[in-house]
C-alpha cells in the first residue's frame, strides 16, 4: 500500500468522525439555547403574572396574590433544572422546591377562598 492509499484510508475513517463532531456541538448549542429560552420564558411568565396583579391595599391579600406567581416561577425554574441540570444536589433541591412551593401555593389558594378572594 502506497502513501496515497494510506491517506485515503485515513480520510475515509476520519471523515465520518469529523462530520459527527459539528452535529454534536450543534446539538449541545441547541440544548444550551433551549435552556436559556426556557429560563427566559419562565421569568417572563412570572413577571407578566405579577405585573397583572392589581393590589387591593390589604397587605395579607396583596401578599398572597403576589406570592402565588412568584412561587409558580420557582416551580417553573426548578422544572427546567430537572430537564437540563446534571448536578445531583441541585436536582434534589429542585425536586424539594417543586414540592414545597406547590404546597404553599395550595395553602394560599385555600386562604384566598376562606377570605373571599
Amino acid at each position: 500500500m502506497n502513501g496515497r492509499s494510506k491517506v485515503l484510508i485515513a480520510l475515509v475513517i476520519a471523515c465520518p468522525l469529523m462530520a459527527a463532531l459539528p452535529l454534536s456541538l450543534q446539538a449541545a448549542a441547541q440544548d444550551s439555547n433551549a435552556e436559556i429560552k426556557a429560563y427566559t420564558d419562565a421569568n417572563q411568565k412570572m413577571m407578566d403574572a405579577m405585573g397583572a396583579m392589581k393590589p387591593v391595599g390589604e397587605a395579607d391579600k396583596d401578599f398572597v396574590m403576589m406570592m402565588m406567581p412568584h412561587h409558580q416561577g420557582a416551580i417553573d425554574m426548578a422544572q427546567i433544572q430537572l430537564k437540563y441540570g446534571k448536578d445531583p444536589m441541585l436536582r434534589q433541591m429542585a425536586e424539594q422546591i417543586i414540592k414545597s412551593q406547590q404546597e404553599e401555593i395550595d395553602k394560599m389558594k385555600k386562604w384566598q377562598q376562606e377570605h373571599g378572594m
